[in-house]
C-alpha cells in the first residue's frame, strides 16, 4: 500500500516526522507531498524544503518527497496512492479532518487515515514554530535531526 502525506511543512517538525515514521509501520511506501502555492509565504524556497525532508529520510527507501500543485486527492491518484495520511493533534483537529476525509471519500473515492500525534509532540505545529522563528526564539527542539 502507498500513502501520501500532504502539506507545505515549512518547517517540517518533529510531529510530522513522528507521523511519517508511525505510518511506515502499516504501509509499504509514503510520498511526502510538499505543496506549491505561490501566494503562501514560506520561510524557505521549495528546493530547500524538499532537500531538508529528503535528508531526514535518507536511507529509508520507502519514503520519497515530491512537490505538488493543486488538490491532494489528484496528486494521490497521480502517484498511485491508496490513501492520504493525516496527522491530528487534538480532538477538534480530528473532527475537522474526519469531516474532510468524508468529503474526499465521497467526491473522489480516496481514503484518509488519521493518526494522532504522539502525546509529547501533539503541541508542535509548523505555525507555532514559524511564530517562534519570527520572534527570534530557539526552535531546534521542534525540528527533527538529520
Amino acid at each position: 500500500m502507498k500513502a501520501v502525506f500532504p502539506g507545505t511543512f515549512d518547517p517540517f517538525t518533529v510531529g510530522h516526522y513522528d507521523i511519517v515514521r508511525r505510518g511506515l509501520t502499516f504501509t509499504d511506501e509514503i510520498v511526502i507531498a510538499v505543496g506549491v502555492n505561490e501566494q503562501k509565504h514560506t520561510l524557505t524556497e521549495l528546493e530547500e524544503r524538499l532537500n531538508t525532508i529528503r535528508q531526514l529520510f535518507e536511507g529509508e527507501s520507502r519514503v520519497s518527497v515530491a512537490a505538488y500543485d493543486g488538490l491532494t486527492t489528484d496528486f494521490a491518484r497521480k502517484v498511485g496512492a491508496e490513501f492520504i495520511l493525516r496527522g491530528v493533534r487534538s480532538i477538534s483537529d480530528f473532527e475537522y479532518e474526519r469531516n474532510m476525509a468524508d468529503i474526499n471519500r465521497h467526491l473522489t473515492g480516496i481514503e484518509t487515515v488519521l493518526l494522532f500525534s504522539s502525546p509529547e509532540l501533539a503541541y508542535v505545529s509548523s505555525s507555532m514554530v514559524r511564530e517562534l522563528i519570527h520572534l527570534g526564539k530557539p526552535v531546534d527542539e521542534f525540528l527533527p535531526n538529520s
